[in-house]
């Protein structure tokens, strides 16, 4: 069972804007609200965990209610902000609803009584961008400093990191492929698979 849960979920947009091929549905494949709360989340969560998930700020309804679909309560909309910077330090200028978007969130959340390790996590954090939707590797180690040493997984994860299980579809062969979702629960649990890195 899992004392961190770390998710990036690939969320399918209300827009469907293709122009210059920048939309996420047309980087990788997405899921409807649905499918994600389909996904056996509660079933390897520990009774005492935490959730770090990344959400998108056109749908903070769905986020909450996916967050209660994987048995979790909100700690904080905004655990961690990611201000999103160019490879020349600059502010990134990027698209976004209404406003252009410049920073990412991660909330938290919990079940059970989890235990903070550390009491200084910095919330707030500038960093590169790299390809689409890639997060800052820094914000696992927030986590680790935040949770601790405890038995972690990155969900939808894109690469690998030491001290982790990971699954997603961007991982190497030995990893879980999201085609598996359409297996039942216990076939799906079976195949969360450690990758190692060297």
């Amino acid at each position: 069972m899992y004392e961190l849960i770390y998710a990036d979920p690939p969320w399918s947009y209300r827009d469907k804007n293709k122009n210059g091929n920048r939309g996420a549905e047309c980087k990788y494949p997405t899921m409807t609200l649905d499918d994600l709360k389909a996904l056996p989340i509660a079933s390897i969560a520990a009774e005492n965990s935490i959730l770090a998930m990344w959400w998108v700020p056109p749908q903070p309804q769905e986020a909450l209610d996916l967050v209660a679909a994987w048995d979790f309560k909100l700690i904080n909309m905004n655990g961690f902000t990611w201000h999103k910077q160019t490879a020349l330090g600059k502010s990134f200028f990027g698209l976004g609803h209404w406003t252009r978007g410049n920073a990412e969130c991660c909330l938290l959340a919990k079940r059970g009584k989890p235990q903070r390790a550390c009491a200084s996590v910095p919330q707030f954090l500038s960093a590169q961008i790299g390809r689409h939707s890639q997060k800052p590797a820094e914000v696992r180690d927030r986590l680790v400093q935040l949770a601790g040493d405890v038995p972690r997984i990155e969900l939808f994860a894109r690469e690998g990191a030491i001290g982790w299980d990971h699954w997603g579809n961007e991982l190497p062969q030995t990893s879980v492929n999201l085609a598996t979702l359409s297996q039942p629960p216990a076939q799906k649990l079976r195949q969360l698979t450690i990758l190692e890195v060297a």
